[in-house]
C-alpha cells in the first residue's frame, strides 16, 4: 500500500466528498476512487458511505481518520525539521484563537515575529472556546487561545491573561454613568451575547445559574462583533473583556462598567497546546513569543474602561 492512498483517503476524510478532495489533490475523482477501494479491499471493511448528504466515515473509517490525520501532520512535522537542519526557517504556524483577542495583540505579535522568522506563514482560525479545544485534541491547532479555560484532557495551559468581564453599554445609555454593576442589574436590559460555545458565554450561565436569574437575551450569535455593534446601538447591553473592545472603547462608541460579581473581575484569557504532541519548530518559536506577550501584558493590566 502506498503513501498517496492513504493521503487519497485522508483528503476524503477531511472534506466528505471525492470531488473536492480531488479538486485539492489534482487528480482525477476516479483515482480516488479506485485507491480507496484499493485500501478496503486491503482492509476488509468497508471505509466510507454515501449517503443523501455526502459522504459518511464507517466506524473503521473513523479509526483509519484519526490514524491518516495525526500520520500527515507528523509528517509535515518531520520535513520542517529536516529543512531547519539545513538551515531554511520554513514551516506553518496553525493558530486557533478566540475572537475578541484575534483584532487586537495577536497580529502584533504575529508582526514583530515576522520580522525575524519572515518564510514562516500563519493560518489563524476564529473560533469558540470549546471548538479550539477539539482542534488541539485533533491535532487541527499547533496553538490554542482560549476564554475562561477549564480542565479539559490532554490540554496544557502554558500562559494566562486576565482582565475583568465589563458590561458594554451605549454611551447614552442609563448604565453608562454607573461605577459598577450587578448580575441582577444586567439581566433586567436587553443583552446580546455570544453562544453557548463560548467561554464568554459559558462564564455568563455558570453565574446566572448559580444566582437563579433569567435574563432577557435578545441576540445569540457566533459573533462577537455583532454583539458589540447591538450595543452601540442603545438596544441591548453586551458583555466582554476590554480587550475585546479597545477601539470601541477608544472611539467612545462604548462604555465599559465594571461587573460586581467575582467571576467576572478574575476571568482569564489562557494560551495551550497539547500535552502529548511536540511542536514543529516554527509553532514552538511563536509560542515562546506568544508566552512573552501574555506575560508582558499580565504585569502592564492596561484597561480601558
Amino acid at each position: 500500500m502506498n503513501l498517496n492512498t492513504y493521503r487519497y483517503f485522508n483528503e476524503v476524510a477531511e472534506t466528505r466528498s471525492i470531488r473536492r478532495a480531488a479538486d485539492r489533490l489534482h487528480v482525477a475523482p476516479s483515482a480516488i476512487s479506485r485507491q480507496i477501494a484499493i485500501l478496503e479491499q486491503s482492509l476488509g471493511t468497508l471505509l466510507l458511505e454515501r449517503t443523501n448528504t455526502g459522504i459518511q466515515l464507517t466506524s473503521a473509517g473513523l479509526v483509519l481518520e484519526r490514524f491518516t490525520r495525526h500520520m500527515f501532520r507528523d509528517m509535515e512535522r518531520v520535513q520542517e525539521s529536516i529543512r531547519n537542519l539545513k538551515g531554511l526557517r520554513l514551516g506553518e504556524v496553525k493558530i486557533w484563537v478566540i475572537e475578541g483577542l484575534i483584532l487586537d495583540f495577536l497580529p502584533r505579535t504575529i508582526a514583530d515575529f515576522n520580522e525575524q522568522f519572515p518564510a514562516i506563514k500563519f493560518s489563524v482560525y476564529s473560533e469558540s472556546s470549546d471548538r479550539i479545544a477539539e482542534a488541539l485534541s485533533r491535532d487541527e491547532a499547533d496553538i490554542g487561545i482560549v476564554y475562561n479555560p477549564r480542565g479539559r484532557p490532554g490540554i496544557e495551559i502554558v500562559a494566562q491573561y486576565s482582565e475583568p468581564v465589563m458590561c458594554m453599554v451605549n454611551p447614552t445609555h442609563d448604565f453608562a454613568g454607573r461605577e459598577s454593576l450587578s448580575l441582577a442589574e444586567i439581566c433586567s436590559q436587553q443583552i446580546a451575547l455570544p453562544i453557548t460555545s463560548f467561554g464568554l458565554r459559558q462564564l455568563f450561565d455558570q453565574a446566572i445559574t448559580r444566582q437563579k436569574l433569567n435574563p432577557d437575551v435578545l441576540v445569540s450569535t457566533n459573533n462577537l462583533e455583532l454583539t458589540k455593534a447591538m450595543a452601540i446601538t442603545g438596544k441591548t447591553i453586551a458583555i466582554a473583556p476590554a480587550m475585546a473592545a479597545r477601539k470601541e472603547l477608544s472611539d467612545g462608541r462604548l462604555r465599559a462598567i465594571p461587573i460586581q460579581e467575582g467571576e467576572f473581575v478574575d476571568a482569564t484569557s489562557a494560551v495551550c497546546v497539547h500535552r502529548d504532541r511536540q511542536l514543529s519548530y516554527a509553532a514552538n518559536e511563536f509560542l515562546k513569543r506568544l508566552v512573552k506577550t501574555f506575560q508582558a501584558a499580565t504585569k502592564a493590566s492596561t484597561r480601558l474602561t
